[in-house]
């Protein structure tokens, strides 16, 4: 899919979130500039969170409740591995964060997180975004197991 603007990035987002469900890790790949922030900011406003969703980068991880008031009904959780590409093992910095205690009842989006973090869930959905110099976003779609693939065909037609 392509994406004209970070705006149309966002709204893929709230797309994205209608297809979510308790349990679903997406991991999220581009580089920096990307819109994997401004993507995880449309699946917030898709499962009606609390706050606001920002860049989970100096304290690696937020957890997002759902604004019941809103018809909230999943928390979010939002990572961004990238300082923990330095590590020398990052997949035991990720274990460290305790993510899977909530990864059961809550969506898990994973900035930066290919290759260290796939083994918090049996499935995963592994989202691809490539900013293009007119700023246009190219957004691939990878489901890896489980009912993915039926799932994100409501997101493709």
């Amino acid at each position: 899919m392509i994406l004209p603007t970070a705006n149309d990035t966002r709204a893929f987002g709230v797309r994205l979130a209608e297809v979510l469900q308790p349990g679903d890790l997406v991991v999220l790949s581009g580089p920096l500039g990307a819109g994997k922030t401004a993507l995880a900011q449309g699946v917030g406003q898709g499962l009606r969170v609390q706050g606001t969703v920002t860049s989970p980068t100096f304290v690696i991880a937020r957890v997002h409740r759902p604004d019941l008031a809103a018809g909230g009904s999943l928390p979010m959780v939002h990572v961004d591995a990238y300082r923990l590409g330095a590590m020398t093992d990052p997949r035991a910095q990720v274990d460290d964060l305790d993510l899977d205690a909530s990864v059961d009842d809550s969506v898990t989006l994973v900035e930066w997180g290919e290759g260290m973090v796939e083994q918090l869930a049996d499935s995963h959905l592994e989202v691809r975004i490539t900013r293009h110099p007119d700023d246009t976003r190219e957004v691939a779609l990878i489901p890896h197991g489980g009912t993915w693939p039926t799932r994100l065909t409501t997101l493709t037609t």
